[in-house]
Order: C-alpha cells, then structure tokens, then sequence
C-alpha cells in the first residue's frame, strides 16, 4: 500500500496559537523577575537591583504592546472558534493583568528605594513570605498557560487567600507600630502601601488564573 510522505500542513491557527502562548509564558517570566529584584530592593535594601525592576518595567510593557496587537488580528484574520476563541479572549484579557503585576512590582522597587536609605523599621519576615508565594504562584500560573493544566491555574488561584492573609498580618502589626511609636508613622505608612502593593499584585496574577480557567472549561470563577 502506497503511502503519502507530504508532511501535514501546518494549521496557521494553532501556529499563531503557540506564538501567543509562548510570548504569555515570557511576559509572567518578566513579571517573576520583576518581583525578584523588587524583593531583594525592600528585603536586602538593595538599591541597584531595586533601580533594574524599574528599569525593566518597559519590556513588559512592550510585549504588552506587541501582544495585545496580535490577538486581535489574529480573531479578525483567523476567525477562531470554540475553544481556540475563548483562548484569545482569556489571553487578551490577561496581557492587562500581567502588565498590571508588573507595575505593582515597579510600585514595591520605587518604595525600596526611598526605605534604604532609612533604618528597617522591622524585620520583613510577612513580606518576604508573600514575594516566595508570588513566586510559586507565577510559576504555577506559567505552567497553566503553557500545558493547558487546568489544575494548576487552580492552584494558583487558591494561593492569592495565603497572600491576603499575610497582607492582613502586616496591616495588623503595622498599626501596631503606629500607634505605640508615633514616630514610625512615616515608615510605617510606607510599608503598608508596599504589603498593598504586593497584595494588589497577587489579585492581578489571580485574575489571570481566572481567565485560564474560563479558557478551558467555559466557566467563570
């Protein structure tokens, strides 16, 4: 029996697909350095590293850019459906949330910067637990995107009530400090808006877990 051996044409959806999913993977990779350096800025009062996030910021913002443009012209010039359509919605939606968390670690870096050059009114133990949580979460959260892992955006998804209980714990005891030592009102007023910042930042990668979800089974959290 004869056998064609034309290779399988390329489906120019699923290709621009990839291209898609791979430019997510890279910008949530961004992000989690973004939160490594913003975390060695406030916990190791490293200015440099706190100045690099900064810095960095612009190239989340243009694979925003970049991909923000593709997903719409890839709905118009493809036409998807289905599932392939609810993958481009949900990707779309999550660029914003993506470049959000980026800005809110900007948010934490440019905090650090003006606390390193002050006595640390505490030992950051809540906020260094939260940045490992963030870590783990965007971790989890590249790997939904990636594999297609239903399991894991849930998992993601679930860790942001860990973060929120740590932004508590810091609120508490920031208000603490406020009122026995009125004079650490200035700092300590600084560290809530950074526990904010980094609480904000979690919501965001929450979101983007959300909208995989709905990718792939149809279904709001």
């Amino acid at each position: 029996m004869w056998f064609s051996m034309t290779p399988a044409v390329p489906n120019p959806l699923q290709e621009d697909i990839r291209s898609v999913t791979g430019d997510l993977v890279r910008m949530l990779s961004l992000v989690k350095e973004a939160c490594e350096l913003a975390r060695r800025g406030l916990i190791d009062q490293d200015v440099v590293a706190a100045k690099a996030c900064i810095a960095g910021d612009d190239a989340i913002d243009a694979v925003q850019a970049d991909l923000e443009m593709r997903v719409l012209t890839i709905i118009a010039r493809r036409q998807p459906a289905a599932r392939d359509l609810r993958f481009l919605g949900a990707a779309y939606q999550a660029i914003l949330a993506i470049e959000r968390a980026g800005d809110y670690a900007e948010h934490v870096a440019s905090a650090a910067i003006v606390l390193a050059d002050q006595p640390p009114l505490k030992r950051y133990t809540d906020s260094q637990r939260i940045f490992e949580v963030l870590g783990r979460m965007i971790e989890t959260t590249m790997k939904a995107f990636a594999e297609a892992d239903l399991a894991a955006a849930q998992r993601a998804h679930a860790m942001d009530n860990e973060i929120d209980e740590l932004y508590r714990q810091i609120q508490d005891e920031l208000l603490t400090y406020m009122i026995e030592s009125p004079e650490t009102v200035a700092r300590a007023n600084r560290l809530l808006e950074v526990a904010r910042y980094l609480e904000r930042l979690g919501d965001h990668i929450e979101n983007v877990n959300e909208h995989v979800v709905f990718w792939l089974t149809g279904k709001r959290l």
